[in-house]
This record gives structure tokens, C-alpha cells and sequence, in this order.
């Protein structure tokens, strides 16, 4: 087999197949080149049956595109070959020797929506609501359980030691299993602390599968959780022919699980492990190398590469700082403009930020040059479903007849009001010839002339909350209100952002920063326009759709840094380089191992970049309305100077090299005044609506407050009007007049 397409440290990754081996291919290494070589290796030079080898990495299209690869130079059968995802794997082992774990073979595999219906079950069996204990709280402990390796018996005290069997949530762990055997079923986390259960439980099955492969390799080991490594570790440990491919310094999913452990401790648990390191770089220019190489350097949890590569110096890094998010997006825009102008495809550029809520402002910028662009491995801003749903909201208030928004949200967040009891309403609109939203309102005001609909009296709440509350935005519109506060009482009194707050999970995390987002652009817009409504900013997100049909697959790339590994562009911009930002004021509070996780997300990014790398930040982001100062992110200090070119977008008053600086004086030197001074009083904050306060609702007439909490923004009233109902509004947003 010929190996000079192969540089020395490759082809010595590929002729070292016996005994454990650990590759660490840095950033751009040529690593999937030498994992196909070194398959191609057994199969040809050491005559080793496709059989006998196991492959493993972490995505169907990486396995896809591996086997593919390795069949092209091989005549061989597809399924010959073992070259496959973890779960795919253990999904196989599992349907083969499922009588062990007492299941049948034809056991159902339950993905996230069907896992989060048995612990809802679960939990109403206890009596805990939702607002106690959100079903997707327990989901994540339960997959960080199972990331761990845990299965119900297991006895590894190295598991053990990290879990607390007191905990309530182990208990609803323990019949969340009991649950899923009872259906003769298995979630994703399950296929492989299942097999972790037959090989600890069952020796002669695990004795068959290390009989069966004599090869093992693992790809973007980096990312592999401690059931993963167990798993591999079981399988290898009869022969120890097992090669792990992987880069610490690219290890940033571990909120997914994944365990940097793995990779450091790995000649602790091989000790005649070989090392080898690829670390020429075959795509970025020696300037974007010799940078990123110098910011991971100041990480501690690494094994240590020197990246290098024989590419030309290039051009330096662009640190551009500017005044605020606005005019860093126009910075974007303008900069890939001039770009596209000078020839470069649109295709070979990418826009990468730290969470998905930055999209917005910069597609806004896009949109307004008319500049084709795709969200890789996410979706565009406006077309994200919690963003969707509050446009939804206010279209309603807008337009009452549009029935599309009116059926998206009725039941979002859920009120009860079913498929079922939609299709109800639906037809009743028909039969008497109105829309819905005028149905809707009959049925509120006037039930007893409907009650042949028989509907329940929680779908009758669900209902009348609805309509009220819509009716109460309509007159904040009416009476020209600023649509960031019709916005704001929609998100908040809907319940929206309560139902997202409540499930604790990063994904919930990522969806209220987006409508953090959405509130940013409506206020930012109102900004410009003193006239500006609500129907006017729903007017302006319109989007050109036949443009981009017309530039299908010539689009700028935009995307999260997480979605960007294992790609690559020829310019790459690095947007809201800022403390608190990137890295992440959550991995400021968690501390240096979390900020070493940020510093090599950031070493993903510039690793990214091919030709010419753009690192921006601003001195203001707005976010929900106010402007935060946050500095440069510490990570643009770690660069050398001899690297970068420091630029000022549109004159903003430079304050390079003051990332750390702030307007305090921490000076302990004592000062004497000898002016007068005055003293001044606490303020004393008094309720707008007292307690017994008359007052009149522009819906509602006339009432009395019977309640009264909180102060000045965060005052909410209870008030009994004249026909006996009670009502509970935030006063900032309710339309309430003293009599």
C-alpha cells in the first residue's frame, strides 16, 4: 500500500496497529485522511477480515462519509465493515442479546418526546405539577446519570461514588426504568448503558464481541462521556488493539456529557500506550496557526501540541472593536460586501457567534444589502419557533381575523385547549359563517348559548384568559403604546416565558435568549421610528424569500461556533468577542475549568479560518432594552500583537488593550472634602393603586383594588370588579385609571 500521500507522523499512525495508540491530530492535521489510510492499512497490509474491525464515531454522516472512503479503494461489501455511531452499535448488540436484559428483539427504541411522556406520567402519578418539577429537569438527570454509565444494579463504584441514591430524582430515575422495561423499551441513553449491563453481567457475551473484533478505533475521542469510554475500554481489553483519534484542545460538548478525562487519562489507564501527535496544518496560514497556538497555550488541561504549518504567513487577524451590536452587524455586512465585490465567492465566507440569539441583528444587516446567506445547523432568527410564536402573538393583536397565528398559539404554552376542541370551535365558525376569533369571543362572552359544544371548564378558562388578554394588548396598540411593551405583557402574562423558564435546560436557555432578542429588535426599531407600531415592525421582517431561493447554494454561512467543528472557510468573522459573552458569564461563575472549555471553543473558531480571520466586539449590547457594557473578551489579550491589526469601525473611540479596565478607582488613598455635605433620605416607594383604590379597566369598567404587591415596575393589583370576578394584572402593562 502506497503511503507517500502520508507525512511522518501520519503514516506512523498508520503502521502502528498493534497496542493501544493514541492520536492527537490537532486542528486541520489531515486527521480523517490518516483514520481511512490506517483502516485501508489492515485491511491490505495486515490482511485483517472487515469483520474484525470496529469503528466507531459520533454521527451517521461522519460514519457515512468514513465508510464511503474506505469502500472507494476497496472492493469491498458495505456491511462487511464495521464503521458506525455508538448508538448504532449498541442498538445492534442489544436486538442480538436482548433475552439477557429481558427484552424481546423487537423492543422499541423512544426518543426524547416519548422518554418526556413516561416521566410527565410519572410525575402526575405523584401528584407533582410541572411548575413544581418540570419533566425536562428530570430528563437531564436522567441522561447525566446514564452519561455517567449508570444502569439500575450496576455496581461500579466509580459511578457510585458520583451519584446520591437519596436524591428524589434517582427515585423517579428508578421508575422511569422500571416503566421502560414494562413497554419492552429503551431510550438513547439506555442502548449503551444496556450493553454496558451485558458486559458487566454477562461475561461470555462480552467474551463474544472481544472475540469478534481485534481492531478498535474511535473517532473525535474528545467527545466521548464516561459510559463511552467504559464501553470501549470493556471491548479493547482482551486484545488492547484500540486506536483513539481526538484533540483536548477541540473538547467543548462537555454540557452534552462529554468527558476531557477520557482523553487526558488515557495512557493512566494504557500505560504502554503509544502517543503520536499530528501536528502539521494543512489549512489556515501561518499567522492564524501561530495565534490560536499561543491562545490554547494558556490552557492547563491539554497534553500539548506545537501546531505548524508550511502554509504562507497570510494576512493578520482583524480585532475590529465598535460602538455597539448595531454597528458591529454593519461592520459584517459591509465588510463581506466589499469582499464579494473584490470576487470572493459568498460560499467561502462564515459568521460565527458564541449563542444563536446573536443571529438576529447580524441577518438583519444581511437582509438589508440583500446578502444571501443559510443558518448551518440551526435556523434563521425569525423562523425559530419560540420567535414565531410571540409574531404569532402579535399578528392577533394586529390583524384579529388571521386564524393561521390564531391556531399556532391558542394552546401555546398549553391551556388545555386540544386538536380536538380547535376542530370544534373550527366548525362551529363555519356553520355560522364568522372567523375564528369571533367564535372564540361568543363562546367567552355568552357560553351558555354554546354549551352544546360541551366544553370542559378549564378549556373555557384556557379560553377566556386568552381573549382577554389579546383584547388587552388590542387597546395598548389602539392607544399607542410602544410595541416593546405590548410585547413584553404578551410574553410574560401569556405565560410563555414562565412555561420556558421552568424546564431548566439549556435548549430552554437558548429559546428565552432569542425572545430577549426579539424584545432587543422591536426596541431598537421603536428607537428609530417615534411613530413606530406594531403592524410597522411585523412590516419589516418580512422576509425576501425569492431571493434566496435565487441564490441557493451561494450563501454566506452562518452558524454557532459549536455547529462550525470539522468546518471550514477561507474568511471567517468571529462576532461578540465581549466578557460575559465569550466566554459566558455562566463559565465565569462555574470557574477556570469552565473558562478553559470557552478558551478552546474560541481556539475552534480561529482554527476555522483558512485566509483571513475578522475577530470582532462592541463596547454596548442591548439586551432586554438596556445597553451593557461589557469589555473585550480576555481571549483577544491572549493574542500576541505581531499577529493582529487593531481597527476602530466608524471612529469609536479606541480602547484597545483595556479589556479589564472599568471607571472604578480602587485607589485605598484617603481623600478629605471639605465642601458641605447633604444628607438624603432612602427614597419611599408608595403603590400607584393602593389597596381600596376605585378604578376603572378599559375593558373590565369599573372595580376596586382588594390586593396590592410589589413596587413601582413590579406592582401587581387584585381587583374585583362590579359583575363579582377577580383579576390579577402587572400594572405596568394594565389599562387602569383611578375614579
Amino acid at each position: 500500500m502506497n503511503l507517500e500521500h502520508l507525512n511522518t507522523s501520519q503514516k506512523e499512525a498508520v503502521v502502528k496497529t498493534d497496542g493501544p495508540v493514541m492520536i492527537l491530530a490537532g486542528a486541520g492535521s489531515g486527521k480523517t485522511r490518516t483514520l481511512v489510510s490506517r483502516i485501508q492499512y489492515l485491511l491490505d497490509e495486515k490482511q485483517v477480515s472487515p469483520f474484525r474491525i470496529l469503528a466507531v464515531t459520533f454521527s451517521n454522516k461522519a460514519a457515512r462519509e468514513m465508510r464511503e472512503r474506505v469502500m472507494s479503494d476497496n472492493q469491498l461489501d458495505l456491511g462487511a465493515i464495521q464503521i458506525t455511531t455508538f448508538h448504532s452499535f449498541c442498538a445492534r448488540v442489544l436486538r442480538t442479546e436482548a433475552q439477557y436484559l429481558g427484552l424481546s428483539r423487537n423492543f422499541t427504541i423512544y426518543d426524547n418526546s416519548e422518554s418526556k411522556s413516561i416521566i410527565k406520567a410519572i410525575l402526575g402519578k405523584r401528584g407533582i405539577s410541572q411548575r413544581e418539577i418540570h419533566p425536562n429537569e428530570v430528563q437531564h438527570y436522567i441522561d447525566g446519570i446514564k452519561n455517567l454509565g449508570h444502569y439500575l444494579e450496576c455496581q461500579d463504584e466509580e459511578v457510585l461514588e458520583e451519584i446520591d441514591q437519596d436524591d428524589l430524582f434517582f427515585d423517579f430515575y428508578k421508575e422511569y426504568e422500571s416503566e421502560l422495561h414494562k413497554s419492552n423499551a429503551v431510550d438513547f441513553g439506555g442502548l449503551i448503558t444496556g450493553v454496558l449491563n451485558l458486559f458487566d453481567n454477562f461475561p461470555e457475551v462480552l467474551a463474544r464481541f472481544q472475540k469478534r473484533f481485534h481492531y478498535l478505533l474511535v473517532d473525535e475521542y474528545q467527545d466521548t462521556n464516561r459510559a463511552q469510554f467504559k464501553l470501549i475500554n470493556l471491548l479493547s481489553r482482551e486484545r488492547k488493539n484500540i486506536c483513539v483519534v481526538g484533540d483536548e484542545d477541540q473538547s467543548i460538548y462537555s454540557w452534552r456529557g462529554a468527558d476531557i478525562r477520557n482523553i487526558l487519562d488515557f495512557e493512566k489507564i494504557f500505560p504502554d500506550a503509544s502517543l503520536i501527535k499530528l501536528e502539521q496544518n494543512y489549512r489556515s496560514s501561518k499567522n492564524i496557526i501561530e495565534a490560536a497556538s499561543c491562545v490554547i497555550s494558556q490552557n492547563q488541561q491539554r497534553k500539548g501540541k506545537e501546531l505548524w504549518t508550511d502554509n504562507e504567513q497570510g494576512d493578520s487577524i482583524k480585532i475590529v472593536e465598535c460602538q455597539d451590536d448595531r454597528a458591529e452587524a454593519e461592520f459584517v455586512s459591509q465588510e463581506v460586501k466589499k469582499l464579494v465585490q473584490t470576487g470572493v465567492s459568498q460560499k467561502e465566507i462564515a459568521i460565527f457567534y458564541r449563542t444563536n440569539a446573536q443571529s438576529r441583528q447580524i441577518e438583519d444587516a444581511l437582509r438589508k444589502e440583500k446578502i444571501p446567506y443559510k443558518v448551518v445547523a440551526g435556523i434563521k432568527f425569525y423562523e425559530r419557533k419560540e420567535v414565531k410564536d410571540l409574531l404569532c402573538y402579535l399578528r392577533l393583536v394586529v390583524n384579529d381575523k388571521d386564524s393561521l397565528a390564531l391556531t399556532r398559539i391558542i394552546n401555546t404554552p398549553t391551556r388545555g385547549i386540544g386538536a380536538r376542541t380547535l376542530r370544534k370551535i373550527e366548525d362551529e365558525a363555519i356553520k355560522l359563517e364568522v372567523s375564528l376569533w369571533e367564535i372564540i369571543n361568543l363562546i367567552v362572552e355568552d357560553y351558555d348559548s354554546y354549551n352544546y359544544l360541551k366544553l370542559s371548564s378549564k378549556v373555557r378558562n384556557g379560553l377566556a384568559q386568552f381573549v382577554h388578554l389579546i383584547h388587552e394588548a388590542k387597546i395598548m396598540d389602539e392607544n399607542k403604546k410602544d410595541p416593546a411593551l405590548i410585547y413584553e405583557k404578551l410574553l410574560h402574562e401569556s405565560g410563555y416565558y414562565e412555561s420556558l423558564e421552568s424546564e431548566k435546560t439549556y435548549e430552554a436557555a437558548g429559546r428565552i435568549e432569542n425572545l430577549e432578542e426579539l424584545f432587543t429588535a422591536i426596541k431598537q426599531f421603536q428607537d428609530l421610528d417615534p411613530q413606530a407600531s406594531l403592524l410597522g415592525f411585523l412590516e419589516t421582517i418580512t422576509l425576501d424569500s425569492e431571493m434566496e431561493e435565487e441564490n441557493k447554494g451561494q450563501e454566506v454561512s452562518m452558524m454557532t461556533i459549536h455547529g462550525s467543528k470539522g468546518l471550514e472557510y477561507h474568511y471567517v468573522f468571529v462576532c461578540g468577542m465581549e466578557e460575559n459573552i465569550f466566554p459566558s458569564y455562566q463559565s465565569l461563575e462555574a470557574g477556570e475549568f469552565a473558562i478553559e472549555e470557552e478558551r478552546r471553543l474560541f481556539y475552534v473558531a480561529m482554527t476555522r479560518a483558512m485566509k483571513r480571520l475578522y475577530i470582532s466586539f462592541a463596547h454596548g449590547r442591548m439586551l432586554w432594552g438596556s445597553v451593557r457594557f461589557n469589555g473585550a473578551s480576555r481571549f483577544i489579550d491572549e493574542i500576541p500583537e505581531d499577529y493582529y491589526e487593531w481597527e476602530s469601525w466608524k471612529n469609536v473611540r479606541s480602547k484597545r488593550n483595556k479589556a479589564f479596565e472599568d471607571d472604578f478607582d480602587f485607589s485605598q488613598e484617603t481623600h478629605y472634602v471639605e465642601e458641605e455635605v447633604t444628607y438624603v433620605n432612602e427614597p419611599v416607594y408608595e403603590h400607584k393603586f393602593p389597596k381600596g383604590t376605585s378604578i376603572s379597566h378599559q375593558l373590565y369598567g369599573k372595580g376596586k383594588v382588594i390586593d396590592v404587591e410589589g413596587f413601582d415596575k413590579d406592582e401587581k393589583v387584585v381587583i374585583k370588579f362590579k359583575d363579582g370576578a377577580r383579576k390579577k394584572f402587572l400594572v405596568k402593562f394594565a389599562p387602569l385609571e383611578k375614579i
